[in-house]
């Protein structure tokens, strides 16, 4: 049958936030447009995140940490795994959204998603094993054994580069949590329509909710907002615009928020120990 008005009219949806493990609509009631790549036909609304938003978001990866942290980190790989074998699953798409909305060639979108499912992978395999790469046994004088282990530090927000890049966007998430770390993600308006796609990755790789949260909006809207909250415990930057990263840090400051401003990485432990903690334990022996 065809459409209603007898003519198929593409019909724009309007891409929704991911917040909790949920699906909601901004509160503001806001959204802007993402076109067609090189034209003006509409491809989507993306929903125009508010600052009640970004705060529902960071309450929400708050609520996830202590269940996530404690889980094992062979778990924590395991789900990792699962979102690379759910993003192979979800390829037609991603590449669909390239295509439409970035201008990307066939190859080029594949081989975007293909660097997101090596990235996915490589850190599902890092989940239990960068503990016993930075972990140390020390040696001090006494009669005590001192050794040193790694922790996640905790909430992390992210906001997101205009430079969009598949690949470095999925390593970065993938090293923030795999380690124990929840995270609330700001995307930068380029790219920002593979929020769906993505949103659904992560909704069905038995991910608890609340641990990756998806935000769409305006960088010079909230940045400010996620980086005085003091709910967050460290905030990455993914460019090195030096207005805006000067501002973060000044706004870190109040809490004590890490602040890691990284325009491009590739996978690597660094990536890891950007967003972990080391914490010494002195323990006696030999009483």
């Amino acid at each position: 049958m065809a459409g209603l008005n007898g003519t198929n009219t593409h019909v724009a949806k309007t891409i929704k936030l991911y917040i909790g493990g949920a699906f909601p609509r901004t509160e503001s009631g806001r959204s802007f447009p993402v076109y067609t790549a090189e034209s003006k036909k509409l491809y989507a609304h993306l929903c125009r995140a508010s600052r009640k938003d970004a705060r529902n978001a960071v309450a929400a990866a708050k609520s996830a940490i202590n269940g996530w942290s404690s889980r094992s980190a062979y778990n924590r790989g395991q789900i990792l795994y699962r979102m690379a074998e759910m993003l192979e699953g979800k390829r037609s798409e991603f590449v669909d959204t390239f295509v439409e909305t970035l201008g990307y060639s066939q190859d080029e979108a594949d081989n975007a998603v293909d660097e997101g499912i090596d990235a996915f992978v490589y850190y599902a395999g890092f989940a239990d094993k960068y503990q016993q790469v930075i972990g140390a046994v020390n040696p001090v004088s006494g009669p005590h054994h001192n050794f040193t282990t790694p922790e996640p530090v905790g909430v992390v927000a992210m906001l997101g580069s205009d430079k969009f890049h598949f690949g470095q966007l999925i390593s970065r998430i993938a090293s923030i949590v795999c380690s124990g770390n929840t995270l609330v993600l700001l995307l930068a308006e380029k790219g920002a329509a593979i929020l769906a796609p993505l949103a659904e990755v992560f909704a069905t790789s038995d991910l608890p909710g609340g641990v990756i949260n998806l935000l769409t909006g305006f960088l010079d809207e909230l940045y400010i907002h996620m980086a005085s909250h003091m709910e967050v415990d460290s905030i990455c930057c993914e460019f090195t615009e030096g207005e805006i990263t000067a501002k973060v840090k000044e706004e870190a400051v109040h809490n004590l928020k890490r602040v890691v401003v990284t325009p491009r990485i590739e996978p690597g432990l660094q990536s890891v120990l950007d967003f972990v903690e080391l914490k010494t334990v002195w323990h006696p022996v030999g009483f």
